[in-house]
């Protein structure tokens, strides 16, 4: 490091006096040729999206900005804005709950998708497939991350639509890997074979495929998530913001809840 401006080396953004440039493309010509979700590529992958990728990632986008104010996230938002703090604290507060839990798991299933790829360069997909399977199984792991719901039973409405959108795209462009796919739609049979009954792909499962589709490294994937999510986080704090309620808690104020002393 030569200089204090090495301190913050970058190759993202370039800014002077009168000039922004992103990713080496300046920002007024950004403006009028790009939309969000390009824009969202070129910041994170480094390059302008072809128009297949640039659907794909903004079908994931959609799909996952919102689950109700059941999810924890956007309940906590909802408090939070109660409470007299910002909107960006509201939203903040939402973001941090997303973790390993709520909100990890499309990054877990993606990860599971490498390593079945991995393994199926010297073996079979499907004994690939198995053989992870068996890892989770043997790990005490009772559940494959991407797949069943507790609350969309049977299917997940969101998972099939963008499974479709997949394959749709990675036949328009030979960049998007079709494999993650493949593994997708081979686990599910595998596991429905192994159980006796369907436990359907859930959107964490589906994005998952799509983000390893689109060569998104799976750390990156729960950033992705939680942008998508962050519209709907908005969305709930705004709309509580306009209520008299206040300091409004997670329960009605007449329900108590069980003191047990044991």
């Amino acid at each position: 490091m030569n200089d204090v401006a090495d301190w913050w080396a970058t190759k993202i953004i370039r800014m002077e006096p009168g000039q922004i440039e992103f990713r080496g493309q300046p920002v007024e010509e950004l403006i009028k040729s790009h939309n969000f979700t390009q824009m969202i590529w070129l910041m994170v992958m480094g390059k302008n999206p072809s128009a297949a990728q640039t659907r794909l990632l903004d079908a994931a986008m959609v799909a996952s900005v919102d689950h109700g104010p059941q999810a924890p996230s956007i309940a906590a938002s909802r408090m939070a804005i109660t409470c007299g703090v910002g909107i960006n604290n509201a939203i903040a507060s939402g973001v941090n709950m997303l973790g390993d839990v709520h909100g990890g798991a499309g990054e877990q299933a993606l990860q599971l998708y490498q390593e079945i790829l991995e393994l199926s360069s010297d073996r079979s997909l499907d004994r690939a497939i198995h053989e992870s399977l068996d890892r989770l199984s043997s790990n005490d792991i009772h559940f494959v991350p991407g797949f069943g719901h507790r609350f969309h039973k049977p299917e997940d409405p969101r998972a099939k639509p963008l499974m479709a959108i997949l394959r749709e795209c990675a036949n328009q462009d030979p960049n998007i890997d079709s494999r993650f796919a493949d593994v997708a739609e081979g686990i599910q049979n595998t596991i429905e074979c192994r159980k006796g009954k369907r436990i359907a792909m859930n959107i964490d499962g589906a994005s998952a495929a799509i983000y390893g589709a689109l060569g998104v490294p799976a750390t990156l994937a729960r950033g992705l998530f939680c942008l998508s999510r962050s519209v709907g986080l908005t969305a709930h704090a705004h709309e509580q913001s306009l209520s008299n309620e206040r300091n409004k808690g997670p329960t009605p104020p007449h329900y108590r809840w069980t003191y047990d002393p044991k």
